[in-house]
């Protein structure tokens, strides 16, 4: 599962990269779909990963209104804070978290159960859904997307 994380933030490292290329104002511009914009779409995967992972380990979720951000900078850090917390618990996996469950309840009071390896594979597809809306954004402003080939990085 590693090797998936470790694409997604390879991706995620080379979209940052491809922004700082781009105007703030074209990174905040409201757009249809994903979350909204190019930087809410990056800071989303990020705060995904984030809740995910410590949800797991049983650690605090860290609370922010996406509408509050409004830099790259500030989604960098975030990213690289969040991959170091992530990189630190998948090094102490051991093979019985993949059977391990992990219950939640939502909102509305529903619970659900899911193993710990079907939320890790949730957080890996949930990047690359979100990461393929920038490429169509990419394409609407006349902009190359980063390539998000698996077998030829």
């Amino acid at each position: 599962m590693i090797e998936l994380f470790s694409y997604n933030w390879e991706v995620r490292s080379d979209w940052f990269d491809w922004c700082r290329e781009i105007e703030n104002e074209e990174l905040l511009k409201e757009r249809k779909g994903g979350m909204g914009s190019i930087l809410k779409n990056l800071y989303h995967v990020v705060d995904c990963e984030q809740i995910w992972m410590n949800q797991l380990q049983g650690k605090p979720v860290l609370m922010k209104d996406i509408h509050t951000v409004s830099t790259l900078d500030e989604v960098i850090c975030f990213s690289e804070n969040t991959r170091q917390q992530t990189e630190q618990f998948l090094s102490l996996w051991i093979p019985a978290y993949d059977k391990k469950e992990f219950n939640m309840k939502t909102r509305s009071g529903r619970t659900y159960s899911f193993t710990y390896k079907k939320v890790l594979q949730h957080v890996v597809a949930h990047e690359i859904h979100h990461i393929g809306q920038l490429s169509v954004w990419a394409r609407e402003i006349g902009k190359k997307p980063v390539s998000s080939d698996y077998i030829f990085r």
